[in-house]
């Protein structure tokens, strides 16, 4: 086969998409030689990375090729919005066309479009994002449930929940392929310099880009409960890159009068959050809105005990290996954060439970998984779904 591969989002400052479009085909590099593979380091109208000819994922064996970006981001729109007749040409000529950063491409005549289905957030919770975010992203999962060949969920929750919004679409064209961990559990975790301040298992962590879904104001009033009652001795770490909607973030900060109780690390490498991950005390994550959660995997995989939310996919991911609680009520956020640290919950054996747990999870099942889905699909006739909608 011959596989075009998004790699959009696989440079610097990655998150979510990137994370999952970059651990999936390293999984690929690994194993496969056999299939031939196109990685585009540009794609779509929605995003545009200036140094991606330079930062995106590519691979030194002779049948992955990086093909040239368009020379900035309005020609990027150009080609994507309005293909030219030779289009699928001027992209090697692919079987598979595989999108990874929410845009679905259209003028794919002969190739076959896989498509990754994220989340349904713009849908569920419009006021968490941007305009521009809601738009661009809705106008893209509508465009897949049109023409998309196969999708891709990484999710049951994200699956059923695409099928709830667009029933036209074909049960048989979408598979769960659940992310594994791109960290190792036996990799050992050496303290950067960067962090040297912080002591091991005596703060709290949280990872997350900075935007309202991650529901970070709702976790400083918990913290701030435990801090107002003498009950939380432990620093807050908050370690994400800036998303949006957070620019008065420091003023809620204030608000709660937890001044240098919140540690802000902004955007981590890789050696940076494992040390985290591997060193807190406890994982504290209450997102609104998750379309797998990927930081709960790497906190079970790296040792750490997990309170999360038990919202959207995070049961699933978790399953019994995590305390799961209502997002929307700090009061138990505070008091599951409070009998982890007097020891009315065990802190070993949510370790021991998550690490099981976060063993049933791999890249390499995750990659097989999406070579059966590419051989699946080009046996199939493409997906007429326009038609199938009216």
């Amino acid at each position: 086969m011959r596989i075009g591969f998004d790699v959009s989002q696989t440079g610097s400052g990655k998150a979510g998409c990137g994370h999952f479009a970059d651990s999936l085909i390293r999984e690929f590099a690994a194993f496969d030689d056999a299939n031939q593979y196109l990685l585009y380091p540009a794609v779509g109208d929605l995003f545009w990375d200036n140094e991606c000819a330079a930062r995106t994922f590519r691979a030194p064996k002779p049948n992955f090729r990086s093909l040239a970006p368009p020379p900035d981001f309005e020609a990027s729109r150009r080609f994507w919005q309005a293909p030219p007749p030779d289009f699928e040409q001027r992209l090697g000529k692919p079987d598979i066309f595989h999108s990874n950063n929410y845009y679905c491409p259209d003028g794919l005549s002969r190739a076959r479009l896989v498509y990754t289905l994220y989340d349904m957030v713009v849908v569920e919770y419009p006021e968490l994002s941007t305009e521009a975010n809601r738009v661009g992203c809705f106008t893209n999962l509508f465009a897949a449930s049109l023409r998309a060949d196969f999708l891709v969920a990484i999710s049951r929750y994200t699956r059923d929940n695409f099928l709830e919004v667009f029933p036209h679409y074909p049960r048989d064209r979408i598979r769960v392929v659940y992310p594994g961990c791109r960290f190792s559990p036996d990799a050992e975790a050496k303290r950067p310099a960067s962090l040297a301040k912080l002591e091991p298992e005596r703060f709290w962590l949280s990872v997350a880009t900075m935007e309202p879904r991650k529901n970070h104001r709702q976790l400083l009033d918990a913290y701030a409960r435990l801090r107002r009652g003498g009950l939380a001795s432990m620093p807050l770490v908050l370690a994400g890159g800036q998303g949006w909607l957070m620019e008065n973030f420091h003023r809620v900060i204030r608000e709660f009068n937890l001044g240098s109780d919140v540690i802000l690390t902004g955007y981590l490498n890789d050696d940076e959050l494992q040390w985290l991950y591997a060193n807190c005390f406890a994982f504290v994550f209450p997102s609104l809105f998750e379309g797998f959660g990927l930081p709960v995997l790497e906190a079970m995989t790296l040792g750490a005990p997990v309170i999360c939310s038990n919202r959207t996919s995070l049961p699933e991911i978790a399953g019994e290996a995590a305390v799961l609680i209502d997002p929307l009520v700090p009061e138990e956020l505070a008091a599951a954060m409070h009998q982890l640290e007097t020891g009315g919950i065990s802190r070993a054996a949510l370790q021991a439970a998550g690490r099981e747990r976060a063993g049933m999870f791999s890249w390499r099942q995750s990659a097989r998984q999406t070579l059966e889905i590419y051989e699946e699909v080009l046996q199939r006739p493409k997906y007429a779904g326009t038609k199938a909608a009216q």
